[in-house]
């Protein structure tokens, strides 16, 4: 009863600690519901009839709507008047809501866990009412994939508001059903505007779900936008992050978590990995969030652990027990494709990440891995490439290049889950030199290292002349504008292009980072903590995310970098640039 509990502990809050206590145990253990429909009352026996709910010792009676529980687990989960007589817990429950991924050229993944062995089931219809809906018998959630499942709806119109009921079948001879719960999504038309948002960074540094603070707030602030959809740059989870009940923040501020077991250490075993996504998913912004705004997922490093590569060394890391990165890392990725929303790869290559995302004739989001192909951080000055420089990867940025030289998109957006010109240190190797953890090296010279990788990739986006390449990223917990010049770099050889930096989602803020002068950023803008501070709680204010419109008549594309209240705190408009015209 405790997904129950949380659910109703808001709404039975005025009845006191000893009432609520009475009713959530007569409701677990002895709650029937009777056929009459409206609202419930129950008895010092434990029935639920009539329209009021009273329990002893409470001072009135309280009047709570019965309904289908929505996303944000506003309401009680009562019975419908159709339904028979049958004990609360013998219902599946979906605790995690609905996700909605991969929204693009006419399909959508919806994803949801259920509590127990279940069949999905999804209707979907073109309006509210559901009236000339289609219900498509879904998969079965099983132990293995610890009870999560994702449907592919495929032949979807463009320019349309989808609304999606979900619910679960129990696999018992009773065949229960779940409550549904109900969310809405829109794909995106020809001949319409765009706008999407961005960022990484959840729960990291141990400032988790503050329920006084009002939770994940900036997930509602994204809400209220209305975005068609929002890329997860990363760090979607900090398995490497324990959370602990309470923590100092700034200004002799407390910060109040909640907790759960599995976030309470370091992750090891697929379960404790999966309970950092499920702990995450008990934010009723995050669930809110999830059932209105469709989401492309990347990953960075704390998926796994901190700067993570199969080199990295945790034999001095007396939080782990275990020591094999290559477990840690199966673990890891077995618990992100299972909470993911996305859609999987062929057999081909299962795992993989990297993809494309077509909106129409406006926009294209390649979505790279900066992480699964990547050799071993070392002092990134090689000056010839190797498996040591490798970054992408040779098929990666194979690839790359190919679908950017296919695209007919007006803009061409660049999901990366780490900047290129920030100065990203892992310590010192061996020898006490500078380890570097992205593709930067702080050497402010000619391309070396890993930086030979993203050379290639700039000198054929320009020698193949391809335009309206816009990077986007996360990963330094502060939000930033920079502008890579070519007459102001070491490496010329490119087109000038933007790159924006935005987060954290809720986490800690840190940075300004400083910039290798390779390929010339210019710091056009940021906003960080102040100079000597860091790890500065989601109270400071420094959360951040980004917005992207896209005006399908003048083809601009405006960029807003926004403050966990939706305060832009930076705008820069793009104009396209002999871009190909929408048809």
């Amino acid at each position: 009863m405790q997904a129950f509990d949380r659910q109703t502990r808001n709404i039975l809050s005025p009845i006191g600690k000893a009432a609520a206590s009475a009713l959530l145990l007569a409701l677990s253990m002895s709650a029937q519901v009777l056929a009459e429909g409206g609202d419930i009352q129950l008895s010092a026996g434990g029935e639920i009839a009539g329209a009021t709910i009273q329990v002893p010792g409470a001072p009135d009676r309280i009047r709570i709507p019965v309904g289908q529980i929505t996303a944000d687990g506003g309401r009680l989960p009562i019975f419908r008047p159709s339904d028979p007589l049958r004990l609360l817990h013998d219902l599946p429950q979906m605790e995690q809501g609905i996700q909605f991924g991969d929204v693009g050229e006419g399909r959508a993944i919806v994803w949801s866990r259920c509590d127990r062995p279940a069949r999905m089931w999804v209707e979907y219809a073109f309006n509210e009412q559901f009236t000339d809906s289609k219900v498509i018998r879904g998969p079965h959630a099983l132990e293995v994939s610890d009870f999560t499942v994702r449907q592919d709806l495929v032949g979807l119109p463009s320019g349309k508001d989808v609304y999606v009921k979900v619910w679960f079948e129990d696999l018992t001879n009773a065949r229960n059903k779940s409550e549904p719960v109900i969310g809405r999504f829109h794909t995106v038309g020809k001949h319409e505007d765009i706008r999407f948002v961005w960022g990484g960074d959840t729960a990291g540094q141990g400032w988790g779900i503050n329920e006084a603070f009002g939770g994940m707030r900036i997930y509602e602030a994204m809400r209220q936008v209305k975005p068609q959809f929002f890329i997860q740059s990363g760090d979607s989870v900090y398995s490497d992050g324990p959370i602990e009940a309470s923590k100092p923040a700034e200004n002799g501020q407390i910060w109040t978590n909640l907790v759960t077991p599995e976030v309470s250490k370091v992750a090891e075993t697929l379960d404790e990995f999966r309970g950092r996504y499920k702990y995450n998913l008990l934010d009723a912004n995050l669930r809110r969030f999830n059932a209105e705004v469709p989401q492309i997922w990347q990953w960075d490093d704390h998926e796994v652990v901190n700067n993570w590569s199969d080199a990295k060394d945790l034999a001095n890391d007396p939080r782990y027990t275990l020591k094999e990165i290559p477990v840690l890392i199966a673990h890891a990725t077995r618990a992100f494709h299972e909470y993911a929303p996305l859609r999987p790869h062929t057999a081909e290559e299962s795992e993989r990440l990297y993809r494309k995302i077509s909106y129409g004739p406006l926009l294209d989001v390649f979505v790279i891995d900066m992480r699964s192909y990547r050799g071993p951080n070392t002092a990134n000055l090689q000056t010839q490439e190797g498996p040591e420089t490798a970054f992408l990867g040779e098929a990666q940025l194979k690839w790359l290049k190919k679908e950017l030289k296919k695209s007919r998109a007006t803009w061409k957006v660049i999901s990366a889950d780490m900047p290129i010109g920030l100065n990203i240190g892992d310590g010192v190797d061996a020898n006490g030199q500078p380890r570097w953890e992205a593709i930067a090296n702080g050497d402010n010279g000619p391309a070396v290292g890993r930086e030979l990788e993203i050379a290639r990739l700039l000198r054929f986006i320009k020698h193949e002349r391809i335009k309206n390449i816009v990077w986007l990223t996360a990963d330094v917990h502060y939000a930033a504008a920079h502008f890579y010049d070519p007459s102001e770099a070491q490496f010329k050889d490119f087109s000038p292009f933007w790159e924006f930096v935005a987060g954290p989602l809720n986490a800690g803020s840190f940075g300004p980072n400083t910039t290798d002068g390779t390929f010339g950023p210019q710091v056009v803008f940021a906003k960080a903590p102040p100079a000597g501070q860091a790890n500065l709680s989601p109270y400071a204010g420094l959360q951040f995310f980004g917005e992207v419109n896209i005006n399908r008549k003048t083809h601009e594309l405006t960029v807003d970098l926004k403050d966990l209240y939706g305060a832009s705190v930076f705008s820069k408009t793009l104009k396209a640039e002999h871009g190909r015209d929408p048809d």
